[in-house]
């Protein structure tokens, strides 16, 4: 049996937004993403304890700038690139902007162009 290599190199993978998932741009540039709760489950919460079908999540300016640079193109170092042109004075961006991602990875907001869905 061999070990999954666990080292990844997130600077070379390239972040692709869900087609599934809908959103808007504020006047002043902040985005809203909508999610939709879809399933058995969610159908049972919705009713019971009266939970939204669509939630809606607002992004800071940070988030909003990352979430408009993905363009199915950018590789992480050029998204983390384009954050320290944008924002200078900003502490440990590359660290920062690949949590996000890695956040919205794990709640399929995006994925990895690449990756097997």
């Amino acid at each position: 049996m061999s070990k999954k290599n666990k080292n990844k190199n997130y600077l070379d993978f390239i972040p692709v937004r869900n087609p599934k998932i809908e959103f808007e741009t504020s006047e002043k540039g902040q985005v809203t993403l909508f999610i939709e709760w879809k399933g058995f489950y969610h159908k049972i919460a919705q009713r019971i304890f009266r939970r939204p079908r669509v939630s809606d999540i607002k992004l800071d300016t940070y988030g909003s700038f990352v979430w408009l640079s993905i363009d199915d193109c950018k590789d992480v170092h050029q998204l983390s690139k384009d954050m320290d042109a944008k924002f200078p004075g900003m502490e440990k961006s590359l660290s920062r902007l690949i949590k996000f991602l890695e956040i919205l990875h794990d709640h399929k907001l995006i994925h990895w162009k690449g990756e097997e869905k």
